[in-house]
């Protein structure tokens, strides 16, 4: 390794932009070799690349990518109880089923 302390401003300098291009090469080599890897995968499985790169992928994590999920199912009584379907039944749902009625009879058309 080099002592730095024996090097004027000027040498150092010209060393940092030595570093600084060095380093930009080498990560451009190592983008490539990622990019080479990526493509021999995808095509190992039969995977398009485009199909891969497409944002969320299919069959990928779309959270976030759409927007509210519709309500399918409403109270009779009080239109501002309702429920996606998704996740825990809210109480007033569990204790309709419960009360031997059918949960088809809540769902919005």
């Amino acid at each position: 390794m080099t002592d730095l302390s024996n090097l004027s401003l000027a040498e150092l300098r010209n060393l940092q932009e030595q570093i600084k291009q060095e380093m930009q090469g080498r990560e451009a080599q190592e983008l490539q070799k990622a990019r080479e890897q990526i493509l021999a995968i995808a095509q190992s499985v039969g995977v398009p690349l485009a199909e891969l790169l497409a944002k969320g992928g299919k069959g990928g994590n779309k959270k976030g990518s759409s927007g509210p999920v519709a309500v399918r199912f409403q109270h009779p009584e009080d239109a501002g109880q309702q429920w996606t379907g998704r996740g825990r039944q809210p109480r007033w749902v569990k204790e309709w089923v419960e009360a031997g009625k059918p949960l088809d009879a809540l769902r919005v058309s």
